[in-house]
């Protein structure tokens, strides 16, 4: 059973140098965002309330005054 399912891996990812090197670009392109979307989380919910977009508000003037 697992001997086909590897057989099978390599035969559809692993045989063809052009499939493989897609599927490697393609996973990293992938990881990188999935990354920075969990790095960018993590650093806006430890840093809540002193980054710019949080005080923004409090600083810039209103046109109407």
């Amino acid at each position: 059973m697992a001997s086909s399912a590897l057989q099978g891996v390599y035969n559809t990812i692993f045989r063809k140098n052009y499939v493989f090197l897609s599927v490697v670009f393609v996973s990293a392109f992938g990881l990188e965002i999935a990354f920075d979307n969990a790095s960018n989380s993590v650093w806006n919910s430890v840093n809540k309330g002193r980054q710019w977009k949080d005080l923004k508000q409090k600083y810039m003037e209103n046109d109407d005054e």
